[in-house]
């Protein structure tokens, strides 16, 4: 019987090791509370505010409360503490419904409710990120998700240290995905 009992207990410690091993190793945070920064609805203020906390520029998702490549990309990417922390330290980062009815004041003051100023901003597919300057001015802008989180964090360097100014992400994604 203790013979049983050991090698049951065997059994069971073979079994689960493996799935041990496989659990992530990244623990997940709410992107709402870890991701994004509250969203009082003007832009032209948050930006002021943004470049008074030294950030380098605010970020907008595009999305909607049903967009299952959105949901994915919150799950599997912004929910990850390692690129929280990256985006809050350089970014402002809001989230605007491409169909919400919220009203929101953009950059240049003028008021819209948010399916309006995605559809001005150009928005087809969701998620979109559009990194805008401080002055409203689109820096970069990412169509799609980017489910691989090493190449979320790179779109973020991208932008945070200005390479966006001198060559296509594509290229800088290729010379750092080897480093």
């Amino acid at each position: 019987m203790l013979r049983e009992i050991r090698s049951l207990s065997l059994l069971l410690l073979f079994l689960l090791v493996p799935a041990a091993q496989a659990a992530p190793t990244t623990a997940y945070r709410d992107p709402i509370d870890y991701f994004f920064h509250p969203f009082l609805g003007d832009l032209k203020a948050e930006a002021a505010d943004a470049k008074k906390a030294g950030k380098q520029a605010i970020v907008v998702m595009y999305e909607f409360d049903d967009c299952p490549y959105c949901a994915r990309m919150k799950r599997e990417v912004l929910s990850r503490p390692d690129v929280q922390t990256y985006y809050r330290k350089h970014f402002q980062v809001f989230q605007i419904d491409t169909r919400g009815d919220q009203q929101i004041t953009g950059f240049d003051g003028k008021n819209q409710i948010e399916k309006e100023f995605a559809r001005a901003a150009g928005i087809r597919y969701t998620p979109t990120f559009i990194f805008y300057g401080l002055d409203g001015k689109v820096l970069v802008t990412q169509r799609g998700a980017l489910y691989d989180p090493k190449e979320f964090m790179l779109l973020g360097e991208y932008v945070a240290s200005g390479a966006y100014r001198s060559r296509s992400f594509a290229r800088y994604l290729q010379s750092r995905k080897g480093s």
